[in-house]
This record gives C-alpha cells, sequence and structure tokens, in this order.
C-alpha cells in the first residue's frame, strides 16, 4: 500500500509543480500591481485585495483535484474554505478602510499559514515542502503582525506586497525542489 501511495504522489508533482509556479506568477505580479496602485484603497486596490484569496480558492482546488489520490485534501479543503470567508471578508473590509483590511488579512494569514503548515508536513514524502511547511510557519507570523500593525495611527497595504512576494518565492523554490527525485522516507 506504501508503494501505491508513493507512486500517486510522484504521479501528481508535475500538477503540483506547475500550480507552485503559477503561484509564483502571480503572487510576484500581484505584489507590483499593488505596490503601483498605492497606499489608498482605491477600486483598483480593493479588486486585488479581494483577488488574492480569491485565487488562493481557486488554486486549491486545482491543487485538491490533482492530489485526490495522493494528498491529505481535508488540509485543502480546509483552506479553500478560509480563503473563500477572506475574499468576502477583504472586500466587505475594503469599505471600511485600511485597518480592517489588515485585520482580516492577518487573520487569514495565520489560519491558511497553519494549514499550509499541515499539508506541508503531510506531503513530506512527495519531497519539495520544507519551503511550504516554513511558509506556513511564516504566514502565521506575519499575520499576527498585520493584525497588531491595523492598531497604528496610519496603517499602510505596503506589506501585503512583501507578504505575497516572500509567498510567492517560497512556491517557486518548493517547485524546483519538487523537481528532483523525493528521498526514501
Amino acid at each position: 500500500m506504501a508503494s501505491t501511495a508513493s507512486t500517486e504522489s510522484v504521479a501528481a508533482t508535475p500538477a503540483l509543480r506547475r500550480l507552485y509556479v503559477i503561484r509564483f506568477v502571480f503572487a510576484v505580479a500581484w505584489a507590483a500591481l499593488l505596490l503601483v496602485s498605492g497606499s489608498g484603497l482605491t477600486a483598483g486596490a480593493r479588486l486585488l485585495l479581494f483577488l488574492y484569496p480569491a485565487f488562493d480558492v481557486a488554486a486549491a482546488v486545482v491543487d485538491a483535484r490533482s492530489a485526490r489520490a495522493a494528498g491529505p485534501l481535508k488540509g485543502l479543503y480546509a483552506n479553500m474554505a478560509v480563503s473563500v470567508l477572506a475574499a468576502v471578508g477583504v472586500a466587505v473590509a475594503g469599505t471600511s478602510g485600511v485597518a480592517d483590511v489588515l485585520r482580516v488579512w492577518g487573520a487569514w494569514a495565520v489560519v491558511s499559514g497553519l494549514v499550509q503548515l499541515l499539508v506541508g508536513v503531510a506531503r513530506r514524502p512527495m519531497g519539495g515542502q520544507w519551503a511550504m511547511i516554513l511558509s506556513g510557519g511564516i504566514s502565521v507570523l506575519a499575520g499576527a503582525s498585520f493584525i497588531r500593525s491595523a492598531t497604528q495611527d496610519d496603517p499602510s497595504l505596503t506589506a501585503l506586497a512583501g507578504y505575497a512576494t516572500l509567498g510567492g518565492i517560497f512556491f517557486l523554490v518548493s517547485a524546483i525542489r519538487l523537481s528532483r527525485p523525493a528521498r526514501r522516507t
């Protein structure tokens, strides 16, 4: 039975690698667009803020479909639910102000980071998951930082661009690491 799971993991690896590269490209492009949009909650910035968790939902759906036989689907389903709530929450918070957006984004980063960490641990036999584990842990810390920064006199969205860029880099590192054969566990 272990060899069947291993074979299924190897079959899911190319799809996961492609998904990780796409997530990297999206995160870097999203971060650049957020920085260009300025620090205000313009219609464009609110759309970008909604699109990031919405894209996360779509990526988790693709991930779940490609990993159906090989992966930890409960974590992916949890990520989908949390990201749907975040997309709606950010859309609502975007009408209130930057501080509310940071609170919602921070809560999402904490919860989704925990989920990412757990999914990465469960996928360790596939290889290339240490970056996802590290990224999940950093997401938890960053989320707490966003929540704390919402209490400042002049909160800013610029930290979200750095968060997205770093997350994208972790996805790229994982994609590269998935290109290498998994070690025996």
